[in-house]
C-alpha cells in the first residue's frame, strides 16, 4: 500500500490547518531533532551489542584454551 500524490497533498493541507503555517517549521526541527536522536541511541546499542558479543567470544575460546591443558 502506497500513498499516491492525492493522499500526500491531503495529508499536507490537514496538517497545515491543525498547526497552522508558523508552527510547521518548528515541527519540522523536532523530527529532525528526534531522527537524529534516535539514530544516535541506535548506533550506541549496536556498539554495546558488538562490544558485549566480543566480550563473550573472548570468554569463550579463553575457557576453550583452558580446558584444552
Amino acid at each position: 500500500m502506497s500513498l499516491g500524490l492525492t493522499e500526500i497533498a491531503l495529508i499536507f493541507v490537514v496538517i497545515l490547518l491543525l498547526f497552522g503555517g508558523k508552527r510547521i517549521p518548528e515541527l519540522a526541527k523536532a523530527l529532525g531533532k528526534a531522527q537524529y536522536e534516535y539514530k544516535k541511541a541506535k548506533e550506541a546499542l549496536q556498539n554495546e551489542a558488538k562490544d558485549l558479543k566480543d566480550t563473550v567470544e573472548k570468554a569463550a575460546e579463553a575457557e576453550d584454551k583452558k580446558s584444552e591443558k
